[in-house]
């Protein structure tokens, strides 16, 4: 067993009781899980912050992150899309282990700083790209490695949210480009980009060129002062796109799709069978066989299954907050014994390259080389 590893986090609101949800089941769950000291939790408004620091089990807060990333092993970086990029790369600049939340950044600019951050650092730096680590997805990037589904002919994914279907729902952090880069491309797109590349990049290759489009639905939204800010990213995204191998694929995403609350659907088809998920029933995987003449539906809670061997008997589902947990234990194990850990920030730049590509075919209309 390493030594205990000091943990800072920046922010405290729905991501930082995730991660912290996280950090606190490890021990109990994955007794190999190198130990965690819940240092210190950083925040702006101290009151919220004194709360949030006594239910999720820290120890110090901090106000200001440039007073903590000299003082941890590990760097988490939970706060809105416009301070990913200069925290994290104080923390590696520091000697910290940094673990940023998805997207990498607002735009390619802060993403390659980030990156090029990360490559000049011996330490570990990871992004939060927590459905690679549902046991479901990893059973299917299995069969693809395996050779079940044949060459890939297609990859759908599509990502359907409906918190915005009010006009009046109100303004956040989230509906502007400044502090958020973009909207459900960057929130919900970015997502679907990195399961692609995690389950059919090693078979299918890379994106190689795209066809992007964004739509805003709603101009501006109440801030709950009697007055309106604008909106200025997109509601919903949608792109056409083309694999190294010659597959062709699809994207979407939207957060004004009534009746769908957190519907992450993935399709892939190959020459010999095709597998189907979604997010909303996380514990199944519909797979097509060359052999049978539809889909079964797998049940994934088998203690051979990937992680589920940590938690219930078999037939005992597991839930979303579960694959925090699952990415945690990769990283802080990476980050104790000094090895790799995938989604990486390398892995989180490429995805933000194809992010980039899709605003630029928006803007131009027209079909666009993803480098």
């Amino acid at each position: 067993m390493t030594e205990e590893l000091t943990v800072g986090v920046l922010g405290y609101r729905f991501m930082g009781k995730a991660h912290s949800n996280a950090l606190a089941r490890l021990p109990m769950f994955f007794p190999d899980a190198p130990g965690v000291d819940r240092h210190t939790l950083i925040g702006r408004d101290e009151e919220a912050l004194a709360d949030a620091t006594e239910r999720f089990g820290f120890s110090h807060t901090a106000t200001d992150w440039r007073d903590v990333v000299d003082e941890v092993d590990v760097f988490y970086n939970l706060g809105p899309n416009h301070l990913h990029a200069e925290p994290s790369i104080a923390a590696l600049e520091a000697g910290a282990h940094v673990f940023c939340e998805k997207p990498l950044a607002p735009t390619l600019g802060e993403a390659r700083e980030m990156h090029e951050a990360a490559r000049a650092s011996d330490q570990v730096a990871g992004c939060a790209f927590n459905y690679r680590f549902v046991p479901a997805i990893r059973y299917a990037k299995g069969l693809i490695e395996d050779g079940e589904l044949g060459e890939i002919r297609h990859f759908r994914g599509k990502y359907l949210q409906d918190w915005l279907v009010d006009p009046d729902a109100p303004w956040s952090w989230r509906n502007s480009k400044e502090l958020a880069g973009s909207g459900a491309l960057g929130d919900l797109g970015a997502h679907t980009v990195d399961l692609a590349r995690f389950l059919v990049g090693d078979v299918a290759g890379d994106v190689t060129r795209l066809s992007g489009h964004l739509q805003t639905f709603v101009d501006e939204r109440p801030t709950g002062d009697g007055e309106t800010k604008p909106v200025t990213v997109d509601d919903a995204y949608t792109a056409q796109a083309t694999f190294e191998n010659g597959a062709v694929g699809s994207f979407e995403a939207s957060r004004f799709a009534t009746g769908h609350k957190n519907d992450h659907t993935i399709e892939i088809h190959g020459s010999d069978g095709s597998v189907k998920f979604s997010l909303e029933r996380l514990n199944e995987l519909e797979y097509k066989s060359s052999e049978s003449r539809g889909y079964e539906t797998i049940l994934v809670t088998d203690e051979s299954d990937p992680y589920v061997d940590h938690w219930w008997p078999p037939g005992h589902v597991i839930g979303w907050e579960h694959t925090f947990v699952h990415e945690n234990y990769e990283f802080l194990s990476a980050a104790a014994a000094g090895g790799e850990f995938h989604p990486s920030f390398a892995d989180a730049y490429e995805v933000q390259k194809i992010l980039d590509a899709i605003e630029r075919s928006d803007e131009s209309g027209a079909w666009v080389a993803v480098d």
